[in-house]
């Protein structure tokens, strides 16, 4: 019978730090287009109230890491709304039903991408976030330092004997882990994640076995970088 490490308890420490890579934007009154509504205030002359979008979308990325903005946009109507994009970076991708702005940036793309602008629609209606600028960078500054207790069990209750190794998982989402690190020593129970841009990032770790066995994963640990 073959049998994997009973998963263990994850957690971070307290001993961290990180600094901002580019810059920061204020936010202003919503932009909206609307020509029975110059005012941009309270319902439209057909009775149409506009929708409203807010966020930050972080200033930041790394090559190599997701990076992830998903704004928030209600409407007091409750009419259905469409995102849309101007200036969108060529690594990442947009979804016009949430927002969401999710990439990956590769080498040769390190810059500042700016004048992004984030909008959304009621059918009548939009408006929309500051425009926004992502700088790419080579590395990041901030770092996460993680802490864990090796498993002593397997899943099945016997002893585990036979400890090879971790893995850790990360992304900017919980559940959503594109980011991957092995660690071949069973003997290390602590870890400096860094070259991480300010952002909210989500961790899991799975230890192996001598013949890659892997476990499942650990609890959820999570820590804002800013």
């Amino acid at each position: 019978m073959v049998r994997v490490a009973k998963k263990f308890t994850f957690s971070i420490l307290a001993s961290f730090s990180m600094s901002l890579l580019g810059g920061c934007y204020e936010f202003g009154d919503p932009i909206e287009v609307d020509d029975n509504n110059p005012s941009g205030n309270g319902p439209t002359a057909t009775g149409n109230t506009p929708p409203v979008i807010s966020g930050r979308a972080p200033a930041a990325a790394t090559i190599g890491q997701e990076y992830l903005f998903v704004p928030s946009a209600t409407d007091a109507d409750g009419d259905t709304l469409t995102f849309f994009i101007d200036n969108a970076p060529a690594w990442a991708a947009f979804d016009p039903a949430t927002g969401e702005l999710r990439g990956m940036p590769m080498l040769g793309q390190s810059a500042v991408y700016d004048n992004i602008t984030i909008s959304v629609s009621d059918g009548e209606l939009t408006v929309s976030l500051p425009a926004f600028a992502i700088t790419v960078a080579q590395v990041g500054t901030g770092s996460v330092t993680l802490s864990w207790t090796p498993p002593s069990l397997n899943e099945d209750g016997t002893p585990l004997i036979d400890l090879a190794a971790y893995k850790i998982y990360y992304g900017l989402s919980e559940g959503n882990y594109p980011n991957e690190i092995r660690i071949d020593n069973p003997g290390i129970t602590t870890y400096v994640v860094d070259n991480l841009t300010p952002n909210t990032y989500f961790f899991v770790s799975t230890s192996i076995n001598s013949i890659e066995m892997e476990s499942v994963f650990s609890n959820v640990a999570s820590k804002i970088v800013n």
